[in-house]
């Protein structure tokens, strides 16, 4: 799948799934869940502890690609570095999701062709991702300032595509999505950690099912 047809499976499923940790025997198990209820696109987060995790992570990109990548799209978060980039681009990452404004990583995401993600808060660090590559802007902490923020944003703003990460849940996606975000970032609206290690996979199939259709009756 070519970046184009990135972007749009982004704007059409809305719903990123933040996945952080776990080996990759429950990573694989975790997205044919998250699949069967409907959420199609999952972020494997690099951890920041050095390049053995980094190296560890990728492993996780690349296995899950090759396992579920005719079904979904798989892309790293947390990346804070050109390497965190490359490495993700080698296991077969399609797209790239920091928690910064970072111009050295959105730069090098641009130039190896996958849908670029940075993290921004303000109105300049939005518009300045934007200016220089950015496909998408995660707005982060989006729950410090809350849905009525990105109107207000997106006023002045509005050719930004602003996607809402950070306490964002049941409650009040519906209002993000009627405020302007294109979509969101989430994790324990999907799965809990004790769902995972005593492999409740049923359990997290329904409850993103739950979280899936709530996002489709509001767009």
């Amino acid at each position: 799948m070519n970046k184009t047809e990135v972007i749009e499976r982004i704007l059409e499923k809305k719903v990123i799934a933040i996945v952080r940790g776990y080996t990759i025997e429950q990573c694989v198990e975790l997205a044919k869940a998250l699949h069967k209820g409907g959420v199609d696109i999952m972020e494997v987060t690099f951890p920041q502890t050095g390049s053995e995790q980094v190296e560890a992570t990728a492993q996780k990109i690349r296995v899950l690609k090759e396992t579920l990548g005719s079904e979904m799209e798989f892309g790293a978060g947390t990346v804070t570095s050109v390497e965190m980039v490359r490495k993700a681009h080698e296991a077969g990452a399609t797209f790239i999701i920091s928690p910064d404004t970072n111009d050295d990583v959105i730069k090098e995401t641009v130039k190896l062709g996958m849908v670029s993600i940075p993290g921004a808060l303000t109105p300049s660090e939005m518009k300045h991702a934007h200016d220089i590559g950015a496909d998408f802007v995660k707005v982060f902490p989006a729950n410090l300032f809350g849905p009525s923020y990105f109107k207000t944003v997106l006023a002045p703003l509005s050719q930004l595509r602003l996607l809402a990460v950070g306490g964002v849940g049941e409650k009040d996606i519906a209002d993000y999505l009627k405020a302007g975000a294109v979509g969101t970032g989430v994790a324990s609206c999907l799965f809990r950690k004790e769902w995972i290690l005593g492999g409740e996979w049923n359990r997290i199939t329904e409850a993103t099912g739950s979280f899936v259709s709530l996002v489709e009756e509001n767009q």
